[in-house]
């Protein structure tokens, strides 16, 4: 899991040593999985930030959630979604928007014909790799901390518009989420640093994850310095601040956003 030693706060984490689970979802065969963060290091309505990793010919198997909302983003490698009953492509940059009650699969198909050209991370040749970030909706936030109203102060099917929603993230550079989702989740984007520019965050009303997807680089927060390659993962949870540097062949990464409930920020 993450580096509970992580320095200033932050979580920092990379996809080396995944755990092997069997029958995932349902579906016969191995997954390759590992929690890059979750709920315990956060305060925004979070279950998990992960990598999982299915190899050739593999499947995570469709089910459906009821109380949480979650996206995947493909790294690396080529397969299908399998959403609501339709079969739509996966392949490195798709980014999948999965509402409350929507069914979901992955399976991995390898590359069509003719297809190539590199993804992101380093997970073995063939295999599908994806990024989760999982969050509860927020009637189940409610619920979970006994704030349940009398009455909701705010409807989700006023925001909800959509049950799913696909992306091509290396096209569309940034997403926002409403009309999907009713959680934390602000933003979705690809961000690029030539070498040595540098951006910062600061956790103080959202959250935010990175994770590296090509190059190297810095994070720094007070007067340490976390190193950044591919497959690096950096959650900054409320509080922290910290300002990412690409070193000398650029850097570029994914980032979230995530949105802090009010009962904290204030």
């Amino acid at each position: 899991m993450s580096d509970a030693s992580a320095p200033a706060g932050l979580i920092v984490a990379d996809t080396r040593d995944a755990s092997e689970i069997h029958g995932v979802h349902g579906a016969p065969g191995l997954t390759y999985w590992k929690a890059l963060a979750s709920r315990q290091h956060l305060e925004a309505e979070v279950e998990a930030i992960e990598v999982a990793r299915i190899p050739p010919g593999g499947l995570s198997g469709e089910h459906r959630h009821t109380r949480t909302e979650e996206i995947y983003f493909i790294l690396r490698g080529h397969g299908e979604f399998l959403v609501n009953g339709e079969v739509r492509p996966a392949r490195p940059g798709s980014l999948l928007l999965t509402g409350i009650g929507t069914v979901h699969g992955l399976r991995n198909t390898g590359a069509p014909a003719g297809v190539t050209g590199p993804g992101y991370g380093s997970a073995p040749e063939g295999h599908l790799e994806w990024l989760v970030i999982e969050m509860p909706a927020p009637a189940t936030s409610e619920v979970l901390h006994g704030l349940v109203p009398d009455a909701p102060t705010v409807e989700p099917t006023e925001r909800k518009t959509e049950t799913m929603r696909l992306h091509d993230l290396r096209e569309e550079r940034a997403v926002d989420p409403a009309g999907v989702f009713t959680g934390p989740l602000r933003l979705v984007e690809i961000r690029e640093l030539a070498a040595g520019d540098s951006a910062a965050f600061g956790a103080h009303a959202r959250e935010h994850t990175v994770f590296v997807l090509t190059g190297s680089g810095t994070a720094a927060a007070d007067a340490t310095v976390v190193e950044l390659t591919a497959g690096t993962a950096v959650t900054l949870p409320f509080g922290a601040d910290a300002v990412v540097t690409a070193g000398a062949g650029g850097l570029e990464f994914f980032h979230a956003e995530l949105a802090v409930p009010e009962r904290v920020a204030r």
